[in-house]
C-alpha cells in the first residue's frame, strides 16, 4: 500500500513538473512598454523638418514615398538611441539647412528673427502718428492756414468779388 501511495505521489510530482516545464517553454518576457518609438515621437521630430523634395511641406504630413522613408529613418534612429538634435544634424548634413523648419540662429539668419519685430514696431509708430494727425482738431488747422490764404493771390479775390456781384444782379 505504501508503495502504491508512493507511486501515486511520484506520478503527481512528475505531472506537475511536466506542466511547469511545458509552461516554461511557452513563457515570454512581457515588458510594460515597447522600445520602438511611437508615431508621436517620430512626428514630433518630423514636424520640425521640411521635406527635401517637396517645397514648403513639413515632413510629418508629406504624402510622398520619400518622406515616408525619411520618417522610418527617424524611427530607426530613435530606436538606436539618437537624440533629436543628432537626427536634425544628420538631415542638415545630408540635405542642407533648408530642411529645418526654423533657420539656425547664426550669421545672416539672425535677420529673420530681428527684422519682423523692427518692422512691426516701425509700422505701429507710423500708424500712431497718422492717427494723431487725423484726430487733430480742424479749428487748429483752419487758424494756422488763414494767413497763407489771405495773401495767396489777388486774381482769386477778384474772381470771388465778380461772382458775388453777378449773383446779386440776378436777383
Amino acid at each position: 500500500m505504501r508503495t502504491k501511495k508512493l507511486l501515486i505521489t511520484n506520478t503527481w510530482f512528475l505531472a506537475i513538473a511536466l506542466v511547469l516545464v511545458l509552461t516554461g517553454l511557452f513563457y515570454q518576457t512581457a515588458s510594460a512598454q515597447d522600445t520602438a518609438p511611437t508615431d508621436d515621437e517620430v512626428n514630433a521630430i518630423a514636424k520640425q523638418l521640411f521635406c527635401p523634395v517637396c517645397e514648403n511641406t513639413p515632413l510629418d504630413v508629406c504624402p510622398t514615398e520619400a518622406c515616408r522613408q525619411w520618417r522610418e529613418l527617424i524611427r530607426q534612429m530613435l530606436a538606436e538611441g539618437k537624440t533629436e538634435q543628432e537626427i536634425k544634424d544628420y538631415f542638415v548634413a545630408n540635405y542642407g539647412a533648408r530642411v529645418l523648419s526654423e533657420p539656425p540662429r547664426t550669421g545672416f539668419n539672425w535677420l529673420v528673427y530681428l527684422v519682423p519685430p523692427v518692422l512691426i514696431l516701425a509700422g505701429a509708430f507710423a500708424l500712431f502718428n497718422a492717427f494723431k494727425e487725423w484726430t487733430k482738431p480742424k479749428s487748429a488747422e483752419a487758424g494756422s492756414g488763414q494767413g497763407e490764404e489771405a495773401g495767396s493771390s489777388s486774381d482769386e479775390d477778384d474772381y470771388i468779388q465778380r461772382l458775388e456781384e453777378e449773383l446779386k444782379n440776378r436777383k
